[in-house]
């Protein structure tokens, strides 16, 4: 009895082990969707909005223009959309080379992960989806910056 629990518990360790290895790859392979998001607009580099984002993209978010205090209604972007705005947004560099963000992944399963992503504009929370074995971004909904307290 003692050897079959023995091997049990070696058998789930192993499986376990075996798991775990598979998901940081995961991880990686979310955070490098949302890398290629923002880079493409940052680096305007409308190629990696193609590699990153599924073509049924549904954005969605609210502006508030510098020095404003009122947001703006929601506005909605398509995929296209997106692409285009990749490759214009900061086509003249005014926006600066050392543009800041930061991506956080929330969560990864196996076909379905979340992650937000903080950029010069804004805060972005996205969902993700594997597509063909590739993370693709189907859902972003966005803000502006909150006013500082």
């Amino acid at each position: 009895m003692s050897r079959l629990l023995v091997a049990i518990t070696l058998a789930s360790t192993l499986v376990l082990i075996a798991w775990t290895r598979g998901a940081p790859s995961e991880h990686v392979a979310v955070e490098r969707a949302v890398l290629d998001y923002v880079e493409a607009l940052y680096q305007v580099k409308p190629e990696l909005i193609e590699r990153s984002v599924h073509p049924a993209l549904h954005k969605q978010g609210v502006y508030r223009p510098e020095g404003a205090s009122e947001y703006r209604i929601p506005s909605l972007m398509s995929f296209e959309q997106l692409k285009d705005l990749a490759g214009r947004w900061n086509v003249d560099g005014q926006r600066g080379p050392d543009l800041t963000h930061e991506v956080e992944v929330l969560d990864v399963l196996d076909m379905t992960a979340a992650a937000k992503l903080t950029a010069e504009w804004g805060i972005d929370y996205m969902q993700l989806m594997k597509s063909n074995g590739t993370w693709k971004i189907v859902h972003v909904i966005w803000q502006s910056h909150p006013l500082a307290d």
